[in-house]
């Protein structure tokens, strides 16, 4: 029992005073509604109705808790997969273009990195546009990707796909070019007098010295794709995704579907970083680098 609290003690404490905190807020920011709709009627209610009220809106400023779990519960299980009511429907829209633009961001990324590290030119001219590109917001960049690869005929899938790529191809190039560069003077002096050559440098030593850094770059990576993708259904006024979900409650006022289509989002982004969690450790520990 000491163990257990040891281990998930702590996260239960954290989680449960979010709850709590969440719970206050929704009495506090729901409560002018409550009181106009009173005012107007000249009815009252004790505190134990007030704070029910402010808890049971169809349309709150902030709903409860209770309210989105049960949103959630209606559009996933309660829900066909194949239904565009189903947050597992507009999720896998989402996902598609997430893990499509994620593994275009980790290729380009690891390219990148191997250019910059093995290329004094690469490393001197693209890694300051590299980090200079992340200073573009990408609410601004979107719309501009998406018009000119329409412009040529591409549409769906791969407008959103790239528009992930660009948010996570950054996290890649930066772990993976630190992770190249870990090797000491020593070690590559060693793979020197084996009469090494580069190629055989950079697949005996340099590779496997990166991998501990390559996958934390991917789960900052993977969170990044999926908001990228996100972003990318909001300005083409899409009508399936999670960001679509987003813009739809925007324009009618359903906050309980928009926080239902934000844990959604999170909750897919902390599945695919818990699967790369695992996919780490047994490449680690096939590698003999188990933590």
């Amino acid at each position: 029992m000491k163990r257990m609290w040891q281990r998930f003690g702590p996260v239960t404490t954290v989680v449960l005073a979010i709850f709590a905190i969440w719970y206050v807020m929704a009495i506090v920011l729901n409560s002018a509604w409550t009181n106009d709709k009173l005012s107007r009627s000249g009815e009252t209610m004790t505190v134990v109705e007030h704070v029910a009220d402010t808890w049971s809106q169809k349309k709150p400023r902030l709903p409860a808790p209770h309210q989105v779990a049960v949103e959630l519960w209606n559009t996933t299980a309660m829900k066909s997969v194949t239904s565009k009511r189903s947050l597992v429907f507009h999720s896998w829209i989402t996902l598609s273009s997430t893990l499509l633009g994620f593994a275009m961001g980790t290729v380009l990324g690891i390219l990148l990195a191997v250019g910059i590290v093995h290329n004094k030119a690469m490393n001197l001219s693209v890694m300051p546009w590299v980090i200079a590109s992340q200073t573009i917001p990408i609410l601004a960049i979107a719309p501009m990707i998406i018009v000119v690869l329409n412009a040529v005929g591409i549409s769906g899938l791969v407008p959103k796909a790239v528009i992930s790529m660009y948010l996570s191809f950054f996290p890649v190039v930066v772990g993976m070019v630190k992770g190249l560069r870990a090797p000491d003077a020593m070690q590559l002096d060693q793979m020197r007098t084996w009469n090494a050559g580069k190629w055989t440098t950079f697949w005996a030593l340099r590779w496997p010295s990166s991998v501990p850094y390559l996958f934390p770059s991917l789960k900052i990576g993977v969170a990044a794709a999926l908001v990228g993708a996100i972003v990318a259904e909001l300005p083409t006024g899409a009508v399936r995704g999670l960001g679509a979900r987003l813009l739809a409650g925007s324009y009618y006022g359903q906050t309980i579907q928009i926080w239902s289509a934000l844990l959604m989002a999170a909750a897919l982004a902390a599945s695919l970083v818990m699967i790369l969690g695992q996919i780490e450790k047994y490449t680690l520990r096939k590698m003999g680098m188990s933590r």
